[in-house]
């Protein structure tokens, strides 16, 4: 066994050397197999890369020649553009050289016109006796006043276009818010009337030994006439308000029937409370039905008692309303503050409401309630200068005088009887003419305004002031009328001489 293990042995050591040896000569061959291939590539790939290295060499080569020659055809125009360049410069060399030759002739030429200017200048100022600054402010002054007359004709002439269309638009304006415009009259009264239903009634009115009639006209202020009128009596006074309480409550009390001293006290104060109540409706419908906004309370009232009180026969309420409606239309003809013109034309106579109980003009009372009631500057210049007392400040205020005028003076807004009327305005010129001096005199404006002409060599200018001032006073005294009335002087001096 260990033979046959050994000679397998030894066998299969000979087997496996004898394929190691075959495996060493194939990989021999291989060896050199690749190695030949190898050298084979390696030639391949150098002569590839000389070949390439070849073509490249050459394309750089044309490159080059093309670019050289592209340099050579750029070099080519530069030079053509300097000799080009060369060429404009040597010109405006010459060119600059002949302009300042040009120059040079220029400014002798000049000193040569100055010179031969100066030589002229001074021939004609020998000549004329004048001097150039004498001649120049010569020539000024008569510029001047030929300018000046030009000018003085030409304001004359717009002044005048001026006013001929001032006037007609005015009077369009005031016709047009006139017309807008139309308002009722209330007689002026002192008295009204209360229906009794029987002559009976009277007796209970007076009361057991005249107790009751006592206590009526304590408590209303008014005077109760009981005469032979049939199933009336009359109630007096001068305040209208009170006189409206009054008959008011003598109306319930008759309605009532029951007449008595504690009856009559509440019927009183239930009649005061009525009428304060229909103050205040009426003035707070007045203020609507102008569109003016803001009033305060107490002036609402005081707008609600002038429905109580008149001026010569006209109802200062529907007045002030009439007012504010005219001045408004003229303020929007103008374009101007509306709202502030119908304002100031709604309160202008405010102080006709307490002008019974408080002393002093109207004006001033009314004045003072807007300032106490916070009103604007501009309502209280309206309310101040509304029958010219001050200038107005602004053109509301002017609007407001206007209208005020116009409600006052239009036909049939006051109570005035046409000879009434026609005697008032003679006499108002019978008092100017009774003056020395005076040669004319014209009442215009609806007797608001006398225009006095008078004699200029006997009247002077300071005379005429005195004059106008003494016509004034005596207007005051000898004639009754309503508002103001505006003295105006004028003398006149002309001069009239023939050239023959």
């Amino acid at each position: 066994m260990a033979v046959g293990l050994a000679a397998g042995y030894y066998g299969r050591r000979l087997i496996a050397e004898s394929r190691i040896g075959a495996a060493e000569e194939e990989a021999s061959r291989l060896v050199e197999e690749a190695a030949k291939e190898a050298e084979a590539r390696k030639k391949e790939i150098l002569l590839e890369g000389k070949e390439e290295i070849h073509r490249n060499r050459q394309d750089a080569e044309k490159d080059i020649r093309d670019r050289r020659r592209e340099l050579d055809r750029i070099e080519r125009r530069i030079i053509q553009k300097e000799e080009m360049l060369d060429k404009k410069s040597e010109n405006m060399e010459r060119k600059e050289q002949a302009f300042h030759d040009k120059e040079k002739d220029l400014e002798k030429t000049q000193q040569d016109l100055q010179l031969i200017l100066t030589q002229q200048l001074k021939e004609l100022e020998r000549l004329s006796g004048l001097t150039s600054e004498e001649a120049k402010d010569l020539l000024l002054y008569n510029v001047e006043q030929q300018i000046r007359k030009e000018t003085a004709v030409m304001i004359k002439s717009i002044e005048t276009e001026a006013k001929e269309e001032a006037n007609k638009r005015a009077k369009n304006i005031v016709s047009l818010a006139i017309q807008k415009c139309a308002a009722d009259v209330v007689s002026e009264t002192t008295v009204s009337v209360v229906p009794l239903p029987n002559d009976e009634m009277k007796g209970r009115i007076i009361g057991r030994e005249g107790r009751n009639i006592r206590t009526f006209e304590t408590l209303t202020g008014v005077d109760l006439i009981i005469d032979d009128t049939p199933e009336a009596v009359i109630l007096s006074s001068f305040d209208p308000i009170r006189r409206e309480v009054a008959r008011v409550a003598l109306g319930n009390l008759v309605s009532d029937g029951r007449i008595h001293p504690a009856r009559i006290e509440e019927m009183v104060d239930k009649a005061q409370k009525e009428i304060e109540q229909e103050i205040r409706e009426v003035g707070e419908q007045a203020a609507f039905e102008v569109g003016v906004h803001g009033l305060h309370p107490e002036l609402i009232k005081l707008l609600g008692r002038l429905k109580y009180r008149t001026s010569y026969g006209q109802n200062v309420l529907r007045h002030s309303v009439e007012v504010a409606h005219l001045a408004g239309v003229m303020a929007s003809e103008l374009d101007v503050d509306v709202a502030l013109a119908k304002r100031g034309g709604l309160l202008h106579d405010i102080g006709k409401a307490v002008d019974h109980e408080v002393s002093g003009p109207h004006i001033e009372i009314g004045v003072d309630l807007a300032k106490r009631y916070r009103e604007s500057k501009e309502v209280i210049n309206a309310i101040a200068a509304h029958h010219g007392d001050i200038a107005p400040e602004h053109i509301e205020s002017v609007l407001v005088q206007a209208a005020d005028a116009i409600s006052a003076s239009r036909p049939g807004a006051r109570r005035e009887t046409l000879e009434a009327y026609i005697k008032r305005l003679e006499k108002l010129e019978g008092i100017a003419d009774s003056f020395a001096g005076v040669e004319k005199s014209f009442a215009i404006q609806a007797g608001r305004e006398v225009r006095i002409i008078v004699k200029p060599e006997e009247i002077d200018d300071l005379h005429s002031i005195n004059l106008a001032r003494d016509i004034a006073r005596k207007v005051e005294d000898d004639l009754d009328y309503p508002g103001q009335i505006k003295v105006v002087v004028i003398r006149e001096m002309r001069s009239v001489e023939f050239a023959k």
